[in-house]
Order: C-alpha cells, then sequence, then structure tokens
C-alpha cells in the first residue's frame, strides 16, 4: 500500500495514533466542560446541554492545542469568555483558566492509569528505524514528553514537537501546518518526502496544509471517509494493517 523508499520520514502524532490516550483526552474534557456548562446553565437560567465525549471531542477539540479547543467549543455554544493567561489558576472564568483545569485533571489521570501503545503503531515505529527512516512526534499536548516516558518509548524519536515547545517557540498549532513544518525542518527533509500519520481532523488537515508527501488516517473512531474528505491519501483503522519498510 505504502512505498517506504519513496520517504525520508514519519512524523506521527501521540494520542490515538501511538498511544491509547485520547480517551483519557476526552474524559478529562468532558469533565471539566461539563461542570463549567452546568454552572453556566444555572447562572443563566438555561437548561444543562453535556459535553459529548465523541462527538464534540472530535470536531471540536481533538488535536488541537488546549486553549484553541476551548474557545472552539465554546463557540459552538455560543459562549465567550475572556481568553486571560497561561498562570490562570484552574477554574472557569477565563479560556485559560478551564484548559488549564482540563490539563489538571489529564496529569491526575496520568499518574494513575497505565499508558498502553498501540502494539500495529509500535511495530511500525520499529521497522521505520531499523532501516533508516527518521521519525518524530508532533502533538499539540503539553503532556507529550510525559506520555511518551510513561509508555516506554521516548528514545524512538529523531526529535519531538510538542504542545509546551511549540508555545516556546511561537509556533502555531493544528489545523495549521507549522509544528510539522518545524519537526520537518529539526529533521533536515522536505515536507515532500515525509509522512504525517494523524487520526484526528485538525491533524491531518494540517498536513494536507503542509503539503507532506503522504497524510496517513488513523480512523480509531470509524470515520474514514470524513478523514479522506480532510485530506487523508490513505485511511486505516490501525497501522498493523500496513505492511512495514522491512515486509
Amino acid at each position: 500500500m505504502i512505498d517506504w523508499k519513496e520517504y525520508d520520514a514519519v512524523l506521527f502524532d501521540l494520542d490515538g495514533v501511538l498511544t491509547d490516550t485520547a480517551r483519557i483526552h476526552a474524559s478529562c474534557w468532558q469533565r471539566a466542560f461539563d461542570d463549567f456548562l452546568r454552572e453556566w446553565a444555572e447562572r443563566n437560567g438555561e437548561p444543562f446541554q453535556p459535553f459529548d465525549a465523541e462527538t464534540d471531542y472530535l470536531r471540536y477539540v481533538d488535536g488541537k492545542p488546549r486553549y484553541d479547543g476551548v474557545r472552539d467549543f465554546l463557540g459552538s455554544r455560543g459562549i465567550e469568555l475572556p481568553q486571560g493567561t497561561p498562570q490562570d489558576t484552574p477554574g472557569h472564568g477565563t479560556v485559560c483558566a478551564l484548559g488549564n483545569r482540563k490539563n489538571e485533571l489529564v496529569g491526575e489521570a496520568l499518574a494513575s492509569q497505565p499508558i498502553d501503545v498501540y502494539p500495529g503503531s509500535l511495530r511500525l515505529l520499529r521497522e521505520l528505524r531499523a532501516v533508516g527512516v527518521k521519525t518524530a512526534v508532533v502533538s499539540s499536548s503539553a503532556n507529550c514528553a510525559a506520555i511518551l516516558r510513561g509508555a516506554g518509548i521516548q528514545d524512538l524519536f529523531d526529535t519531538r514537537m510538542d504542545g509546551a515547545i511549540a508555545a516556546e517557540r511561537g509556533i502555531a498549532g493544528k489545523p495549521a501546518p507549522d509544528t510539522f513544518l518545524a519537526a520537518a525542518r529539526d529533521l533536515g527533509v522536505d515536507a515532500r518526502r515525509a509522512v504525517v500519520v494523524e487520526d484526528a481532523l485538525s491533524g491531518v488537515r494540517a498536513g494536507r496544509a503542509g503539503g507532506f508527501g503522504l497524510v496517513l488516517g488513523i480512523a480509531r473512531h470509524d470515520e474514514p471517509d470524513v478523514l479522506r474528505e480532510a485530506g487523508a491519501d490513505v485511511v486505516v483503522r490501525d497501522l498493523g494493517e500496513l505492511e512495514g519498510p522491512g515486509a
């Protein structure tokens, strides 16, 4: 299906691509948003409409920088909060405060739950490295480094571009292509000779906008057609379906 000899590097998203942590993020988003939405509804005399951990998660927050996800989801409900600053105490008063509450919940979850790596992803990752293909992890998560360590796969990448590094370097997050392009530059490869592997719509759109040689979508949520429409060249349900470069 894919001729890996045509590419010099493969850039992997983290949550939902390498590790089974997207479910943790979805659950923590739901807790953070539902607490806020319940308080908002009571204060404004409106019915409480909970966050949908599948539909709302995939449509508005999956794969995006945390504060962008907060702003986009609240916008879908016609709610506007002041931006605040990243130093805001976790809470409900600003976009940043609400995003920080979600991050607090993720930290608690990661400290108490095992981090599982998808076997098919791990096999492909190791096979690529065995034949000299460069690898990178490109994630919007500020918890990326901790997740890689917890999963024991931190040494399988030539570079890491995550939410914390992007913020330090002033690099725009997904769906802008900038984090993927920055990772490719760090690897010293042309985007046209690199593959982007994503399960999120925002990430697939970023890969397509960046002019990468191949955008590979992973449909773990039964949405292959949606990923294709967003720009994925190839869509699979798990990387274990693919033959590696050593096949």
